[in-house]
């Protein structure tokens, strides 16, 4: 990956897809193991627990009323095993085999993944209010940046939404889903460094096409009424 702060490696954007009209839904897996253990997540690879499986169904269920009966579907999800569950409970239901992707996998926190969240906030150093905040390190080992999250979802999307399907259900984490929507919207990369879309665990963002003018909207951000508690 480039260091000059004046270069970005720019994958390509969605833009280029011809357009047409879609539906994508957003999902953030609902709880899992790191959650209740008080442990970093990231790329630390948790399972769902009993609460998160009982959410995934109320997921697929409401998905299942948003996605047209006779039009084509497509489930993509991140690779990790608590996104790769809900994704095969949303798959059960809408009658689909989940495609997996490492590329919407959460952002890593390198050595941090596994350890108390204490160990992490010790030694985290935020963002600058300005400057160069894609490539900001923030003290951890193998930590990943803003970028290289940004630029593999990015490019994870551009082979999404080249699918040939009217919906999309694309299963990921609440770090990499603000890319996830990034992406969707054609928003520079370089751009991308203050932008936030804050997402809580099993939550659905809706995002829609239009047949007509073909502008990407996004209509729905983080919803968790389907959620119990």
């Amino acid at each position: 990956m480039a260091d000059s702060a004046s270069s970005f490696p720019v994958p390509p954007v969605p833009g280029v897809v011809p357009a047409r009209a879609r539906t994508v839904l957003v999902v953030t897996h609902p709880e899992a193991a790191h959650h209740v253990d008080g442990v970093v997540g990231g790329q630390f690879d948790s399972e769902l627990t009993a609460e998160g499986r009982d959410d995934a169904e109320r997921i697929a269920a409401v998905l299942a009323g948003r996605v047209g009966v006779e039009g084509s579907r497509a489930v993509i999800s991140s690779d990790l095993r608590r996104t790769a569950q809900t994704a095969a409970v949303i798959g059960d239901v809408l009658g689909v085999e989940p495609d997996l992707d490492g590329r919407l996998r959460e952002k890593s926190y390198g050595v941090a993944g596994g350890r108390a969240q204490s160990w992490l906030d010790e030694r985290f150093v935020p963002p600058p209010a300005v400057g160069d905040r894609l490539r900001h390190h923030e003290g951890v080992d193998g930590a990943e940046t803003r970028l290289e999250v940004a630029c593999r979802v990015y490019e994870a999307m551009t082979d999404v939404l080249a699918r040939d399907v009217d919906d999309l259900v694309v299963v990921t984490h609440g770090y990499a889903a603000t890319f996830v929507v990034a992406a969707w919207i054609g928003m520079p990369i370089e751009a991308a460094g203050h932008v936030a879309f804050p997402v809580c665990s099993g939550s659905i963002t809706t995002l829609r096409e239009d047949p007509f003018f073909h502008n990407r909207a996004v209509t729905a951000v983080g919803e968790t009424a389907h959620l119990v508690g």
